[in-house]
């Protein structure tokens, strides 16, 4: 690992920040100011989430809940159809629990230092060292997959960053180059750094502005960094989706259980296969339905049934409003895109 000297750490700040000035996504909207109630939506909008997609998001969450107070006292069904598309609907659900810690609890008084903003529900450490810095000044490093990315190949860290030991190695090692006077500047400029000159892929080194300090590129090896195990890959499930219409045309949804993958919405009742052959009814797709989580993978065949005798507890028939009026996952707008296809 590199270690600088106090008149490169200098060198370093004054480089990266006049060029953040110059260059820096200004234009994103949760940069207006330094409010830690947008800082926060956003970061948990983004994760998982390119850039271009949470700016619609955001927008259109910001005009229906302006402030804390207003998320905190909207009902779950608001938030989650604001969310709606973005999937990873925990983090919406754990946005909608903080905002009620902060305004309730807290009396509409944020939490400003890092320790007591990881306290609030849904907030890790990257997302309580973005708003301590950005919003108060906090001199921590916000360590994200940009941040591993970037510092990996500045300083050739050679730690495996899919263990979690190795946020701490990142933290000691740069926690003494973000710019006290400017904190949460260089956060951001080391996020806009991340997704510009040095990208996963094809990263554009020879005219990033602090090529001079990045010591993989000097030797030729920048290719080789960040070090990252493989994720394994997810586990494969199997479902048929029962696809059952009523007199009214209305369709036939089930709400998943308060616990667990997709916790509390509403999708076409799924029952487990272990292959096709177990298809019981009539088959309305050929290839399955497939939706990735990030530790599953689900493949789903549509099949039409009968209107049964009696429903389980859980169970309604939905008309095409009803349908648009909720919060549905991204998995089962896929499936109704699929039985569209199908009329």
């Amino acid at each position: 690992m590199e270690n600088w000297d106090e008149q490169t750490i200098k060198a370093f700040r004054k480089d990266l920040l006049t060029w953040y000035d110059q260059e820096g996504r200004a234009y994103l909207p949760w940069r207006v100011d330094h409010n830690p109630y947008r800082i926060l939506v956003s970061e948990l909008m983004l994760q998982q989430t390119r850039v271009d997609t949470v700016i619609t998001y955001f927008n259109r969450f910001m005009k229906e809940l302006p402030t804390v107070q207003d998320l905190a006292e909207a009902p779950e069904e608001k938030v989650l159809k604001l969310w709606e598309g973005l999937g990873y609907y925990s983090r919406a659900k754990n946005l909608h629990k903080a905002a009620k810690v902060v305004a309730f609890d807290l009396k509409g008084e944020w939490p400003e230092s890092y320790d007591d903003l990881l306290a609030l529900p849904g907030v890790g450490p990257y997302t309580a060292a973005a708003i301590a810095s950005i919003a108060f000044e906090q001199v921590v490093p916000a360590i994200d997959g940009n941040f591993f990315r970037v510092f990996s190949r500045l300083l050739k860290i050679d730690d495996d960053i899919a263990k979690p030991k190795t946020r701490k190695v990142f933290y000691n090692a740069v926690e003494p180059i973000v710019d006290p006077e400017r904190p949460g500047d260089f956060n951001q400029a080391i996020m806009d750094l991340g997704t510009s000159y040095m990208k996963t892929v094809d990263p554009d080194t020879l005219h990033s502005p602090v090529r001079k300090y990045n010591a993989a590129y000097r030797d030729g090896v920048e290719d080789q960094y960040p070090v990252k195990t493989k994720k394994k890959k997810p586990v494969l499930q199997r479902y048929q989706a029962l696809v059952i219409y009523n007199e009214k045309g209305e369709l036939l949804y089930e709400q998943r259980p308060k616990t667990g993958l997709l916790a509390g919405f509403w999708t076409l009742p799924l029952r487990p296969i272990d292959s096709i052959e177990e298809i019981d009814g009539e088959q309305l797709s050929i290839k399955p339905i497939t939706h990735v989580f990030s530790h599953r993978k689900w493949e789903i065949w549509p099949v039409a049934k009968a209107v049964p005798t009696e429903l389980k507890e859980g169970q309604r028939f939905l008309s095409v409003e009803e349908q648009e009026a909720i919060a549905l996952p991204k998995v089962q707008h896929k499936i109704l895109d699929k039985l569209k296809e199908q009329l």
